[in-house]
Order: structure tokens, then C-alpha cells, then sequence
């Protein structure tokens, strides 16, 4: 399936880079339960990731969304009706990805960059590039993308570490994001790059 994405994006997947070596962090989006559905056919792949960033001293932070009220959810209460509810089991990690608590970035938007310290901790860090990872493809993902992009980071999407609920929305968002916004990379690609 992978392989098939990618010949679907490929008109317009045509710029490339490589990420900063020293100077790129791994940016893992929603892996909570309440997602856990539509995260497990991508799990290897995010874990993987999470490994070979790790193993080759690239920090990764966790991004974890949750609503303490109705009106901290705002829009998003009134357009899906439901929020996941701060501190619930649902709002948890997906069991199996070990997280320390000061690597993750809670929020409370799709943007993991609106009212959060990540911008801060980039900075501070000397980021230059960002890859991410995680779910929902055309929400979470795709509007933390474009934000690390207007904010100036290089911005690294892996394809197939990243899923959402279903395959035409995957695939068209991650054409517009080719199109304008990130490198689409696989998971194995960027793993071995990390390698060299």
C-alpha cells in the first residue's frame, strides 16, 4: 500500500532534502488510545522511526490533544461534538510508545504549534528541521505541517508513518503538502538516511 501512495503523490512529491543532521527533531502527532483504530496499521512504522531517531541522537517530542471544557474546545466542540476529555484513558499515549512526560507537548488544536511552547523549544534547541509523524493526516498532521512551515522549519512528513480515516484523504493531503508545505519521505527512507 505504501509503495502505492507514493506513485499517487508523485507529481507532485518532486523537491527533495535531507534533514539537518543535529538539527532536526521528530515530531510524533496523536498517538492516543482514542485514535488507536486508525493508528495501528501505521504502529511499526512510527515506532521504527521513533527507534532510528533516537538511536541516532535525534530528540523526539509527542504531541497529546486533549479539552479540559466545552469552551476550551471552542470550534472544534461545535464542529465534531465530541472532544477527547483531558486526563481520560482515551487521551493517553497508545500503550508501547515510552514518553517521557517532559517530551510531550500537550494542546488543545490541530496546530500543535498554537498556544504551546513547541515553537520555543525548537528555538532553543536550534531546530531547523522538523520530521512528523502520527495521525489524523488531514487534521493534526497536515495543520502542524503547514504551521512548522510558516514558522520556517524544513518539513520532513513521512507518508506511511502517518494515517487517517481513509485512503483518498490521506492521499490528497499528502499532495497538497507535497505541493506546497514538506519533503514526503517513507519510513524506511528516512530511517536509513539517519543511518549513513
Amino acid at each position: 500500500m505504501a509503495k502505492d501512495i507514493f506513485s499517487q503523490i508523485a507529481e507532485y512529491n518532486i523537491r527533495q532534502a535531507e534533514p539537518k543532521p543535529g538539527k532536526t527533531v521528530l515530531l510524533v502527532v496523536g498517538m492516543q488510545k482514542y485514535f488507536g483504530e486508525i493508528a495501528e496499521p501505521i504502529l511499526e512504522n512510527v515506532t521504527s522511526l521513533i527507534r532510528g531517531c533516537r538511536g541516532n541522537g535525534i530528540k523526539v517530542l509527542f504531541t497529546r490533544h486533549g479539552h479540559k471544557s466545552k469552551i476550551d474546545g471552542s470550534m472544534m466542540s461545535k464542529w465534531w461534538g465530541d472532544l477527547i476529555k483531558y486526563g481520560t484513558e482515551e487521551w493517553e499515549l497508545i500503550d508501547g510508545i515510552e514518553v517521557p512526560p517532559e517530551d510531550i507537548i500537550d494542546k488543545s488544536r490541530y496546530s500543535a504549534f498554537h498556544k504551546t511552547d513547541l515553537d520555543l523549544r525548537l528555538q532553543n534547541a536550534g531546530v531547523k528541521d522538523v520530521i512528523i509523524s502520527g495521525v489524523l493526516t488531514n487534521c493534526c498532521v497536515e495543520t502542524t505541517a503547514r504551521s512548522a512551515f510558516d514558522h520556517d522549519y524544513g518539513v520532513f512528513v513521512v507518508g506511511d508513518a502517518c494515517a487517517t480515516v481513509d485512503e483518498e484523504l490521506h492521499v490528497a493531503t499528502l499532495k497538497t503538502l507535497a505541493y506546497g508545505f514538506a519533503y514526503v519521505v517513507d519510513t524506511k527512507g528516512m530511517i536509513d538516511f539517519l543511518e549513513k
